[in-house]
């Protein structure tokens, strides 16, 4: 068996036994399997093995990859998890089916005017800097649910759930309940919330979907 296939198999088996822990439904959380810098022949056997969600972290290496995959795939749905350039927002609408990084009104109105010009709506979700840290992308928690209410009144933007990328020396956990209690401020209902190290914390956090790369393509 391919070893990324094993491993997907494995992360699987994990959130499911989250979520039966967590007492939630089974399949609640949803699985995005993260192929950043992993090329099409890495990503096929994964998706052939029933993985249909994926995340790119930049615009161009998932244009240079994806168009022909969706072609090949039209079932596969595919995540932008990275920081979005105001100047790839009409790429951005044309590839993406989910965009997790609306963080400030110069993306929002760019990527409402990509909507409307291209007709062509991806679910959009609000990325919140929960560490508060200068060198990551994401709105600052005391603007966030403002924010979100900006982003429906002021730009039209439909928002759907919120996510974040907690800092890598500090225990998640803390973050995603602040999370949670900013989306049900916010009147959002999908957290997208944990990685390879914490996935399985995250779906008893209420995670509605995890982003898992190394612990499925190996290490980048």
């Amino acid at each position: 068996m391919n070893e990324a296939v094993e491993q997907l198999l494995a992360v699987q088996a994990r959130i499911a036994k989250a979520e039966q822990e967590a007492r939630r439904e089974p399949g609640s959380a949803l699985l995005v399997a993260v192929s950043k810098i992993f090329g099409a022949d890495h990503i096929r056997p994964v998706i052939a093995a029933g993985q249909h969600v994926f995340g790119e972290n930049r615009v161009q290496e998932a244009q240079a990859k994806w168009p022909a995959l969706k072609a090949e795939f039209p079932y596969v749905e595919l995540h932008l998890i990275g920081p979005l350039q105001s100047n790839k927002a009409k790429e951005a609408v044309a590839l993406f089916d989910v965009i997790e990084t609306v963080d400030r009104d110069k993306i929002a109105a760019e990527l409402a005017k990509e909507i409307r010009k291209q007709e062509k709506a991806p679910k959009l979700y609000v990325q919140v800097n929960t560490g508060s840290e200068p060198q990551k992308a994401g709105i600052e928690p005391r603007e966030a649910v403002a924010f979100v209410k900006r982003c429906r009144e002021v730009h039209g933007l439909a928002i759907e759930g919120l996510m974040c990328i907690p800092p890598a020396d500090e225990n998640p956990g803390p973050h995603f309940a602040m999370l949670a209690k900013l989306a049900r401020e916010a009147g959002v209902k999908k957290l997208s919330i944990g990685m390879s190290g914490d996935y399985e914390l995250a779906v008893r956090f209420g995670a509605t979907s995890v982003r898992v790369g190394s612990a499925i393509f190996g290490a980048r």
